[in-house]
């Protein structure tokens, strides 16, 4: 009802005090409330729209599936990508490939529970102890290092120590190990030193150590001195021809042993298999790829 009190209202529209006939008034005018009409229907509009395209790009839940892609299974199983392809590489779990596309199937993996073997409590290994060491001063005249390096490089691989009477003394085993994966690989005789090759192709120390580095270049350190593949040089120089190709692009792997980019990644750290980096391309080993996934051989 309408009566001759005057009401001052802020219009809920654009904000401005005006004098209201009515309790029920919102809007100074007729064209603040078509406004906010019109506003207020857009909105809803709006919610509606995106509720239905809220419901149509809705996945379906994994558990619902009947075949699995592997990162889907891993994420089914609670388990990482890595561990997956590795069950899948010892056929603890059946795949099937389609054209570079690998599919698990939900069957299979329930198999896995069924047939699966009466839980064991793990016992822990014991430990045999450390009891052959090297002295700080053995290691420095056996391998030909500093002092400073050899405390750096066994804090970095845990290399186990222990000290007496003021001497400090580590592992012989895992020093002996750790050297062994540093050494230079017995088929290359020939050698550059970094005399040599700044004499040779006219090139400064950095710009040696970032072509090296660059081209994965085998090196070896005998005291102070570095020294750099030969054969390796000259062919990433330009002036020596390759016996034939050292290494697989990715690309290359994938189609020859019709695997999955996740598959060849998964088997080359699995394995240990030689990778290098060539700007933007990832080179893998083509002699241990090669031996790892040859064909089996009836003798």
């Amino acid at each position: 009802m309408s009566s001759n009190i005057e009401i001052k209202k802020k219009c809920k529209w654009c904000g401005q005090i005006f004098i209201a006939r009515k309790t029920t008034t919102n809007y100074c005018s007729h064209r603040c409330n078509n406004a906010a009409y019109k506003e207020r229907i857009r909105q809803e509009r709006i919610a509606t729209y995106q509720k239905e395209f809220s419901i149509k790009t809705e996945k379906p839940s994994i558990e619902d599936k009947e075949f699995y892609t592997p990162p889907e299974a891993a994420k089914l199983l609670r388990i990482s990508r890595a561990s997956i392809y590795r069950y899948m590489a010892d056929n603890i779990i059946k795949v099937v490939q389609f054209k570079g596309k690998t599919l698990v199937r939900r069957k299979d993996i329930e198999l896995l529970f069924e047939n699966a073997a009466e839980y064991k409590k793990r016992v822990p290994i014991e430990k045999a102890p450390i009891t052959d060491f090297y002295t700080t001063a053995e290691v420095k005249e056996k391998y030909h290092v500093n002092e400073s390096w050899i405390f750096v490089v066994a804090k970095k691989n845990n290399i186990p120590r222990t000290f007496n009477r003021g001497k400090t003394y580590w592992s012989k085993k895992h020093i002996d190990a750790f050297f062994a994966k540093k050494a230079p690989n017995p088929d290359i005789t020939e050698w550059y030193s970094s005399q040599e090759m700044q004499e040779k192709f006219g090139m400064t120390l950095s710009a040696i150590y970032c072509f090296v580095s660059k081209n994965a270049i085998p090196k070896k350190k005998e005291g102070i001195m570095v020294y750099y593949s030969k054969k390796h040089v000259d062919i990433a120089k330009g002036i020596a021809i390759p016996e034939e190709p050292q290494y697989y692009t990715v690309a290359e792997a994938m189609e020859k042993f019709n695997l999955t980019r996740d598959q060849l990644y998964h088997y080359a750290k699995y394995h240990n298999i030689p990778k290098v980096k060539k700007g933007k391309y990832t080179l893998i080993s083509k002699p241990e790829l090669d031996k790892l996934l040859e064909a089996p051989k009836i003798e």
